[in-house]
């Protein structure tokens, strides 16, 4: 089989053109990652990107990278048409068996369903649903995305949903949907937690500083509990903006319990959850957050939000801990119950792990992945491009 990878080169939105390799999203990396432990299929990964850089032909031994520079007039402002045209002429000289789009935020799906070959997409963030509970304005990125993403949900073979939350939300536009979870970075399952017993408990909260995310109410909401317990709250994200950044700053600031850390890369997230004690996610909106997989890959306790996609990865009392974002102090409680029995929150951590390794391993999602492909291939007349 052969299959073409769409996805983001993140050299591109980083202005990263010096370096010498391509970086992807944590999803489609772990997908990648996974496709590679199959060494009977042929992979093409293509992206798009403004400058010319250096990359190699290869990122596995079975997967190939093609690098393709578009001029800055063939993005947004032209609905990516230029990007969409390059990715159509590379995709017809490779001839796939079958095409996958990675997000509907840019380019990647709409070269998809114009390759002119059977393709599936994959939604990571369920634009129209993000778009209206920001309220975007007309004409904003994700306003755009949005509109994207209605655009080319009935025009593609099929929609891999990473959680029952993105089912939902298109399978009245979708020909067809799955439920397949992102797959984990395999090193996460090696960053067993150790966290340091005779220092206080560290909790590791990851995301950007916004409503959505829904950090300032949480930080309110532990002040009681900062009062009659010892711990340590560890926020990582890029560095906080606008009136919410701002506000959150000053929380931080005034707390001693508080810390924030800047953008983490994969390899000091890595390292910050082998010293955890737990992770949280205090979201209003999310689809399937990867910090709450990773955390269970690498044996952390994991308190987040009951909303969207979030039920679908992890049982209550059993592989993690539920919280209610609309009842602030439900974060209180379920921090509060992983501090004060140590013995239980080890056997939440043990069987989110167990929980992982049978779902989120890169090996088990890239596996389900292929069936698919099959599935489409069949259903797009038996064969796919070169007869596979």
């Amino acid at each position: 089989m052969r299959i073409v990878i769409l996805t983001t080169d993140n050299r591109e939105p980083h202005k990263d053109y010096g370096n010498p390799l391509p970086h992807f999203g944590t999803a489609p990396a772990a997908l990648l990652q996974g496709l590679a432990m199959f060494p009977d299929i042929e992979v093409h990964v293509v992206a798009c990107i403004r400058q010319p850089v250096q990359s190699p032909e290869k990122i596995a031994p079975n997967t190939f990278f093609h690098s393709l520079v578009v001029p800055k007039t063939g993005w947004m402002k032209t609905l990516f048409q230029g990007c969409v045209r390059a990715a159509r002429k590379k995709i017809r000289d490779i001839r796939p068996d079958i095409v996958h789009g990675q997000g509907t935020e840019a380019d990647c799906s709409l070269s998809a369903i114009f390759s002119g070959f059977p393709n599936v997409l994959t939604l990571h963030g369920n634009m129209r649903l993000i778009a209206a509970l920001n309220q975007e304005k007309p004409l904003s990125y994700n306003w755009i995305a949005a509109r994207l993403e209605g655009f080319v949900l009935p025009r593609t073979n099929g929609v891999v949903c990473i959680t029952n939350y993105t089912r939902n939300a298109v399978q009245s536009l979708a020909p067809r949907t799955w439920v397949v979870p992102n797959g984990v970075d395999k090193s996460f399952f090696d960053a067993q937690a150790a966290p340091d017993e005779s220092a206080p408990p560290v909790g590791l909260c990851v995301g950007t500083i916004c409503p959505r995310k829904n950090q300032n109410d949480f930080i309110r909401a532990l002040d009681p509990l900062a009062k009659e317990r010892e711990f340590k709250i560890i926020f990582a994200s890029e560095p906080a903006t606008g009136p919410y950044g701002e506000e959150f700053q000053r929380l931080v600031r005034e707390r001693p319990w508080c810390e924030h850390v800047g953008f983490l890369n994969r390899q000091e997230l890595r390292t910050r959850l082998a010293g955890a004690t737990f992770v949280v996610l205090p979201t209003r909106e999310d689809n399937c957050p990867m910090v709450v997989l990773e955390g269970m890959a690498a044996g952390v306790p994991v308190v987040a939000s009951k909303v969207g996609g979030v039920p679908d990865l992890f049982v209550d009392g059993k592989t993690g801990v539920f919280c209610d974002p609309e009842r602030p102090e439900s974060f209180r409680e379920g921090v509060e119950k992983l501090l004060v029995n140590r013995f239980w929150a080890r056997e939440l951590a043990e069987n989110a792990r167990a929980e992982a390794l049978g779902r989120f391993h890169p090996q088990v999602v890239a596996r389900r992945h292929l069936e698919i492909y099959r599935e489409v291939i069949a259903g797009a007349g038996g064969k796919g491009a070169n007869g596979h």
